[in-house]
């Protein structure tokens, strides 16, 4: 069997004459046929090296340009370094590192961990006092009165799912700070991408008690028409981008959101809302991803509240939470204190001015407790003791904490509060249509 050796698809020097001995066909034709081949291969490697003088010519204009368009990009080491042969460094463009001439593994716990920020003890007391945000008396009483309110409404909700009138509740015991201390440092016109925990976010940016409501009883007034399961809450009017029921999809949708309000270039943040069990899908690590990669303004908060439905976190993960995942993924960082609302206001008002300056995301992991159920499917005695939930009901609230915080400065007392108990109570009983109702529900509805 006869082989090309010589044609100029292989390659072959210049010069050299094909030896195939092709049946039927010339050598004088062959040999015609190779020349004009090389002719066109010596053609092109000119226009080559015509092309690259070109582009070297345009270096300066090439640079300038380049420049334009890492302005939206991260500072500092994250940037891929230079190519320099003459170093004695790692050139890998994976990653920035140096050498070593010895074998050493790297341990998952290199630190003690991931330090908690907080303002306040659980006393309510300023532990730094160029930490205290130093909000307005009126703002302060806000957020008590919402989280106050975000507590009796989950009351109401819960009763009502157990007495057959709901199909499904979740409710937001424990943490209510988190909700109101991070909803505060947005601005209205931010985009929301909750989980289905998140009601205290859109109850403290206007979204009235009839119309949660409507929306867990599924009636006629439910702006979702009654398509959705309770809980799963959304306002075109308030950017508040309607709860799905699939775990962590928002993740990703939130850095394409980010992406999209990059592009516009506005004075506008993306925040997404998650627990620490959604981290653990791979959605949350494809948001992460691409997040940093194309650098969106974006906010990634997790609750992380202890327990995903009946898993502990130690049945999750062996790392250090989800804060330190964070820096593997090219975000700025950080851990707060859960349960005070001004450590969760600071935290996430930082992230958002940075995140708009820079077009960079960010990651707060946000450390509370979840007192309750994971929902009315859920019975939590199964897998922790009374003792653990009743400490962080009555030693460690976030409500608590705040009021604490309010009878320091003489801003709460029992006028007050009992006045703030007077006004809730008539919006239970005024914002809630079951309760002078006749209607009972039957003994199989008695018995969900």
């Amino acid at each position: 069997m006869n082989v090309c050796v010589g044609c100029v698809v292989c390659y072959c020097p210049a010069g050299a004459q094909c030896v195939a001995v092709i049946r039927g066909k010339n050598k004088q034709t062959q040999r015609h046929s190779l020349d004009v081949k090389m002719a066109a291969a010596r053609g092109l490697t000119k226009l080559y090296r015509i092309g690259l003088h070109a582009i070297r010519q345009n270096t300066t204009l090439k640079a300038t340009t380049f420049l334009q368009q890492r302005a939206f990009r991260l500072n500092g080491a994250l940037r891929q370094q230079p190519f320099d042969s003459s170093a004695e460094k790692p050139q890998f463009p994976g990653a920035s590192a140096e050498f070593i001439d010895h074998l050493e593994f790297i341990q998952p716990n290199v630190i003690s961990g991931i330090p908690v920020y907080r303002v306040m003890d659980r006393q309510g007391q300023i532990i730094n006092p160029s930490e205290d945000p130093k909000l307005p008396k009126e703002m302060v009483l806000n957020f008590y009165q919402k989280m106050t309110l975000l507590n009796t409404m989950d009351r109401i909700l819960y009763e009502s799912q157990r007495q057959g009138r709901i199909s499904f509740y979740m409710t937001n015991y424990g943490e209510e700070g988190t909700h109101i201390g991070s909803a505060a440092a947005l601005e209205p016109t931010d985009l929301v991408f909750g989980q289905y925990r998140e009601a205290g976010v859109l109850m403290y940016r206007g979204f009235p008690l009839d119309l949660f409501m409507a929306q867990c009883y599924a009636n006629a007034d439910d702006l979702g028409k009654g398509r959705q399961m309770p809980v799963h809450y959304g306002s075109k009017d308030l950017n508040f981008v309607t709860i799905s029921s699939p775990l962590a999809t928002q993740i990703p949708q939130a850095a394409g959101a980010a992406y999209a309000v990059k592009r516009e270039n506005l004075n506008r943040v993306v925040i997404c809302y998650f627990g620490e069990g959604a981290a653990s899908e791979g959605d949350a690590h494809a948001g992460f991803n691409f997040s940093a990669t194309l650098e969106c303004p974006l906010i990634f908060f997790c609750r992380n509240n202890g327990y995903a439905i009946s898993t502990p976190t130690n049945e999750q993960y062996r790392g250090d939470g989800i804060a330190a995942r964070g820096p593997g993924y090219g975000l700025m960082s950080i851990r707060v204190d859960g349960n005070d609302v001004f450590a969760v206001y600071n935290a996430t008002k930082e992230a958002r001015r940075r995140a708009v300056a820079e077009n960079q995301p960010f990651l707060i992991e946000a450390m509370t407790y979840r007192i309750g159920h994971h929902s009315t499917s859920d019975d939590s005695s199964a897998y922790r003791s009374v003792d653990e939930v009743n400490y962080w009901d009555k030693q460690d609230h976030p409500i608590s904490r705040l009021r604490h915080y309010m009878t320091a400065r003489g801003w709460w007392g029992e006028g007050r509060g009992a006045g703030l108990e007077e006004a809730v109570t008539k919006t239970r009983h005024g914002g809630s249509s079951h309760e002078n109702s006749s209607w009972r529900p039957s003994k199989k509805q008695r018995n969900v």
